[in-house]
């Protein structure tokens, strides 16, 4: 079920089949009055959006329904009007919840399903609902409400996957693995501390979604096609029915107005390149190369001829789907590039790949959140892994620094020693004292109490630092402000 509550298949990706053989027309259009012959059967199936805009059907059964309630409230509807209009509305929506309603191509979207199916089912009433409104302005309200409830949908599971990232990292806060820069050995870090890292970017995902709610939460119907209508509206009325904080100032933008979903889908664009960036590091941790975790095997597959293979086919898809939703990004993008002022049919195309960005990643977040909980660290093979390539040389360098010496003799210094080590192939803590005099002078026995692991890891003791007591610190204050971050 998606965020809607809706079992519609999700959008695939493909755009519906158009017909090798012309079709007979099945019914006149709710708009035909000025037209003199039925629509071309391709064109039929060219311009027709309710094979993937029917998701939609919870909002737009919730736009009428508080259209018609204000209706009736400023006098334009009677109240028994309004009451069938609402009764009809919440039949249909029982209908539709359980698979008996029977959507038509031939009414071209979901606004039009939904509006003849009330029509046929309580008669002239029906036909009273779309007073006041048009399509423009009723998608538009549609596709808001949908943005809203998705984005509380994805606020809820990036919460939850926090959560795991917590749980995690206050697991394996005595982790010691290597740190990176250009992915070359820099510094030992502990695990907690890495995936404490993961946790601030995804954080950051989601205060980017609820900011972008409060943009999206803006009411456009009232405005009609595009510049307002002659009946009195109550467009508060019906915000305050629908949940809106404000209604739209402007009528010619509000029917036009997309920045919203683009705003929506930029933010999981966002949120899907750090997933994608957990994801590459996974895979390569995951490898005999790395061998710092071990993946569920539930959450991997093998090869079709190489037995030993373990693939880590969960991570890789996620890597790869970010393309997918970056791709829906650009689609945005570049759909409301040339559209002049207002509503234009070339925003049907904006809910494919609108669709496409939230069930990706809502898809993505649910599976790592899955994941992630079940993942073995490999405590002494990240050890292991720290201990090479020099990762406590800044240490040493610190430690002649805090003798007095200047920290760029220092840094000259201690990059001697490493020539040293690496051509006698033994870490620094490996080198004798005597070894280590040789490059300077300040250098004394407790110098083997500043280069272990260990002593680095507890020694970057600043705010945000990953010192095993600095990591705690991170976790007790995340833990303190859960409720916060809740919406």
């Amino acid at each position: 079920m998606n965020a809607t509550g809706s079992n519609e298949t999700p959008y695939s990706g493909a755009d519906p089949k158009l017909p090798t053989q012309p079709q007979p027309k099945i019914q006149a259009k709710l708009w035909g009055g000025r037209f003199a012959e039925g629509t071309d059967a391709l064109v039929e199936a060219f311009t027709e959006s309710v094979s993937f805009d029917q998701r939609l059907w919870r909002q737009d059964i919730a736009g009428s329904t508080a259209h018609a309630r204000m209706l009736a409230n400023v006098g334009v509807l009677s109240a028994a009007d309004a009451d069938a209009i609402v009764a009809g509305l919440a039949a249909i929506h029982g209908e539709i919840e359980s698979g008996k309603f029977e959507w038509q191509q031939t009414l071209e979207d979901v606004h039009m399903n939904i509006e003849a199916a009330l029509t046929a089912r309580i008669g002239e009433a029906g036909k009273r609902l779309h007073t006041g409104r048009s399509r423009n302005d009723q998608v538009a309200t549609d596709l808001r409400l949908y943005v809203r409830d998705a984005i509380d949908e994805l606020a809820d599971v990036i919460a939850a996957l926090a959560d795991a990232l917590l749980d995690l990292a206050e697991r394996e806060t005595e982790t010691i693995m290597p740190g990176f820069t250009h992915l070359q050995i820099a510094q030992p870090v502990s695990f907690g501390h890495h995936m404490l890292a993961w946790r601030e970017q995804i954080l950051r995902d989601r205060a980017r979604f609820i900011d972008a709610r409060k943009r999206a939460n803006v009411l456009p119907l009232g405005s009609a096609a595009l510049a307002g209508t002659v009946y009195p509206l109550d467009r508060h009325f019906v915000a305050q029915q629908l949940g809106f904080d404000a209604v739209s100032e402007n009528s010619l933008d509000a029917v036009s107005d997309r920045d919203f979903a683009i705003e929506f889908v930029s933010a999981c664009a966002l949120l899907m390149v750090h997933l994608s960036r957990w994801s590459e590091e996974l895979i390569l941790w995951s490898s005999p190369m790395f061998g710092f975790v071990k993946l569920p095997d539930r959450f991997c597959t093998g090869s079709s001829i190489m037995p030993q293979k373990k693939n880590p086919d969960v991570p890789e898809l996620v890597r790869g789907k970010s393309g997918r939703v970056i791709g829906d990004l650009n689609a945005l993008l570049v759909l409301m590039k040339g559209q002049p002022l207002a509503y234009n049919r070339d925003n049907q195309e904006d809910k494919l790949p609108l669709f496409d960005a939230h069930d990706t990643a809502n898809a993505c977040l649910r599976v790592l959140a899955a994941m992630l909980p079940s993942i073995e660290v490999q405590r002494a093979t990240c050890r292991a892994a720290a201990a090479k390539g020099f990762s406590t040389a800044t240490d040493l360098a610190d430690y002649l620094v805090r003798k007095g010496l200047p920290f760029r003799d220092a840094h000259h210094a201690c990059g001697s020693a490493v020539a040293y080590a690496v051509e006698k192939q033994l870490d620094l803590a490996e080198l004798s004292l005597d070894e280590l005099q040789r490059f300077s002078p300040l250098i004394t026995a407790d110098i083997f109490e500043h280069i272990t692991l260990e002593a680095s890891l507890a020694a970057r003791q600043t705010y945000g630092g990953t010192a095993p007591a600095q990591v705690r610190a991170a976790i007790a204050r995340a833990r303190a402000a859960e409720p916060d971050v809740s919406r």
